[in-house]
């Protein structure tokens, strides 16, 4: 009943916000002619993010590989074609892409730029509706435009220079609009960023400056935890805003600006965060919407780490565990889902956990696609995509059917209990349980995680605890699943054990005495080229007979 009043406020909340979004969006096309066109622009911020020459010359050609799909246009801009996908669509619009065209300045190159985002103001600069005009695409834009504007703008005549001035202006002044009706979370500190960055980058007066700052320190304070993860436990939400926010950070010094109050303290505690989730060969943890990381784009943030140091053992505030010992790493989710609207991306991957060791992820969640649509996006949040336990084919937290609020947690997980302890021969572990099954099948999932001293022992254990009354009328089946990561080839030894190979011969046996221990087909969907097939292993037990079992890692070379 209370969810059900909570998810009927939610809707009333998310219908009156589009009323009023509607509304603001009249006004500013009634006084758009009202907009001051700057005469120019007083700084190019900086792009950390990798430049491919490659991808310049594709796009010389008139060939876009974006979001993993390929549009030919035979030389003509791309804006007049049906494009092939969404997630195309918002790479595209976004303009992110400019930046590799930087690799080669040559007047050529600049022109086909310059010919490029003349087409995009010809077709959508003035329509402020689709893909072209959500909030996050504007923000982006916003960024790209500032900081790719040299390749655009040289040897530019005066036409083309003030429209692309005038139609920068705008879209700062909608973003402006537009802060009220974006969605929590990352969407709105992008924004934040990207009116930050056009307060110092286009002449502005010191009101305007003060806003843009203090706006972006508010963000600091309501979406970045005390241990420094963001508020949707996404691990890669911290290194996406780190992309944007170190640029700004270094274009606020370089022009001798006050510096908004929590920029500086802001970053240095996102850095610990962003260390906590690496794993050995520098991969992200895959939890809460998190996909694949391209090592260039974490050591680009990397190398601006004035924190080094240990990563921390627990972030108590996000929530997660982290077991290390040798050259192993366990890395555990042992909190509650975001909620609300900042449910859209997490997953319900509750007591799930990713082990690496040396330069191989072995075990892993299925992660988030890149590029992927809805349907796969849905599928990669579910309990079975996640080295957890399934109970009866349902997941931990279930999500809304509503496209109209983005298929927020209906129903999610609401207590983690947590306990760590060392032992004296030097073992680390962590005790944990969530309630996600309880209110359906009247059990609690309960987890522990142990590693040796030496790194090279995992000791598992999964037990269901009836709690309560409740007694479900169906039987409670549980699949215990543990996802392979594609590079690792997994071999059945026997019928309680697998063994785990890695590339480079590293070898670890998978043991669950007493049980059948299955390789199964799986996917992987945070693969950088895309979704790709893989295995896991799997095993079930009924609760009547066996409400728990134990399960071991073990370092064979």
């Amino acid at each position: 009943m209370q969810s059900g009043r909570r998810f009927s406020s939610l809707y009333v909340r998310e219908a009156w916000r589009r009323v009023l979004r509607r509304i603001a969006l009249l006004r500013l096309r009634l006084f758009r002619q009202t907009i001051q066109v700057p005469e120019r622009l007083i700084v190019a911020p900086t792009d950390l993010r990798a430049i491919d020459s490659h991808i310049a010359d594709e796009i010389m050609n008139g060939r876009f590989a974006l979001a993993g799909r390929l549009l030919e246009t035979n030389g003509k801009p791309p804006f007049g074609f049906t494009l092939p996908s969404r997630a195309f669509a918002n790479r595209l619009h976004g303009f992110g892409w400019l930046r590799h065209m930087r690799a080669n300045k040559s007047d050529r190159v600049s022109a086909v730029a310059r010919a490029i985002v003349d087409n995009w103001l010809s077709l959508h600069a003035g329509r402020m509706e689709g893909i072209a005009w959500e909030i996050d695409v504007t923000s982006q834009r916003v960024i790209a435009w500032l900081s790719h504007s040299p390749v655009v703008l040289q040897n530019a005549d005066r036409g083309f220079y003030r429209r692309f001035l005038k139609s920068l202006a705008f879209q700062v002044r909608y973003l402006r609009r537009m802060a009220a009706f974006a969605p929590p979370g990352e969407v709105l500190f992008r924004l934040r960023i990207a009116l930050a960055m056009a307060s110092i980058a286009m002449p502005a007066r010191q009101g305007v400056l003060r806003k843009a700052a203090q706006a972006l320190d508010n963000e600091f304070d309501s979406q970045i935890l005390p241990d420094g993860g963001h508020i949707s436990r996404n691990p890669r939400a911290g290194l996406e805003l780190l992309l944007d926010l170190l640029p700004l950070r270094q274009t606020y010094v370089n022009l001798g600006h006050d510096l908004p109050q929590k920029l500086i303290s802001g970053i240095d505690r996102m850095y610990p965060a962003l260390r906590f989730f690496r794993h050995q060969n520098g991969d992200l943890a895959l939890f809460n919407g998190a996909t694949s990381t391209l090592a260039n784009e974490l050591m680009s943030v990397l190398r601006y780490d004035e924190t080094a140091g240990l990563p921390f053992k627990a972030m108590p505030h996000s929530r997660y565990q982290r077991l290390m010992a040798g050259n192993t790493v366990l890395i555990a989710d042992t909190g509650p889902p975001a909620v609300g609207l900042l449910s859209r991306t997490a997953h319900a991957g509750c007591l799930s956990f990713e082990m690496s060791s040396g330069r191989h992820r072995f075990i892993v969640n299925s992660g988030s696609p890149k590029f992927a649509g809805r349907r796969y996006v849905q599928m990669a949040r579910t309990t079975a995509t996640h080295s957890t336990v399934t109970l009866n084919d349902t997941s931990s937290s279930r999500f809304s059917t509503s496209e109209f609020l983005g298929h927020i947690m209906s129903d999610s997980v609401r207590t983690v209990s947590v306990e760590r302890a060392e032992t004296e021969d030097g073992r680390d572990g962590i005790k944990v349980s969530h309630d996600g099954y309880l209110k359906n099948f009247g059990v609690l999932h309960e987890r522990e995680l142990t590693l040796n001293a030496a790194g090279s022992i995992v000791t598992g254990r999964d037990r269901l605890v009836r709690q309560g009354e409740r007694v479900s009328d169906e039987p409670l089946r549980a699949a215990a699943r543990f996802h392979i990561h594609p590079a690792i080839n997994a071999k059945q030894s026997d019928r309680e054990s697998v063994l785990l190979t890695a590339p480079d011969g590293e070898s670890w046996l998978f043991s669950s005495p007493g049980n059948e221990v299955l390789i199964t087909e799986d996917i992987f969907f945070a693969d950088a080229s895309g979704i790709c097939g893989s295995d896991q292993i799997e095993i079930d037990f009924v609760f009547a007979e066996k409400p728990e079992i134990r399960w071991f890692l073990s370092r064979k070379s």
